[in-house]
């Protein structure tokens, strides 16, 4: 049974059940390699800095931690996808605020700045259709990455490298050949096999389990 077109990433409920379960070490361990990628990577485009950017990694991990207890599967409550993105929303939003907070604190106003906008109205507001844009993007991107992560620890790492060179570096199947030494004929197999595997893997992430 497909998952609902929104989530294309492994929000399995199996492994939502488990990381209800906070001693459940290798579910977090599961969760924190499949995502900290894709909260990052969101955090970075809406213009923070990579200290803050993993701050909101940590500090999003720790609210999913606080919040799985109530997270409900039920579909009619809304998508796992949704709600990590709130909460990464959130969490940028923090960041926003510290580092202006900051700013503020570092400086000390001049008599013509009493009439000056607060600082909070002046945070950029990554609540919009961007982030989620954003959002969407970095998660189909996080998806190929872990399907090809999967797909590398199953196959042999000459296999994955002739794969690699075509799919991800764009070399033609004649310089493939010619640089590792391999007749056309593994390079295209390679190719050919490595492929189906990640499309198969890519449709295991998808699926939900009733």
């Amino acid at each position: 049974m497909r998952s609902n077109p929104d989530d294309t990433i492994p929000t399995r409920l199996s492994l939502i059940e488990r990381l209800k379960d906070w001693n459940d070490q290798t579910s977090w361990q599961d969760f924190f390699n499949t995502y900290w990628k894709l909260i990052y990577g969101v955090a970075r485009q809406a213009g923070l800095t990579d200290a803050e950017s993993q701050d909101v990694v940590q500090e999003a991990v720790i609210s999913v931690a606080k919040g799985m207890g109530g997270f409900k599967t039920d579909p009619e409550h809304g998508s796992f996808k949704s709600w990590l993105l709130l909460i990464t929303r959130r969490r940028i939003i923090d960041q926003f605020r510290k580092r202006h907070r900051q700013e503020e604190e570092g400086r000390m106003p001049r008599r013509d700045e009493t009439a000056r906008t607060p600082t909070v109205d002046r945070i950029p507001d990554p609540a919009g259709p961007v982030l989620e844009a954003l959002w969407q993007e970095e998660w189909e991107r996080n998806l190929m990455e872990v399907a090809l992560e999967k797909v590398k620890q199953k196959v042999s790492s000459k296999q994955f490298l002739l794969f690699h060179q075509q799919v991800v570096k764009q070399w033609s199947p004649k310089k493939t050949a010619d640089k590792y030494g391999v007749s056309l004929a593994q390079v295209y197999m390679a190719k050919y096999r490595i492929s189906a595997l990640v499309k198969k893997e890519i449709r295991n992430l998808e699926r939900r389990p009733v």
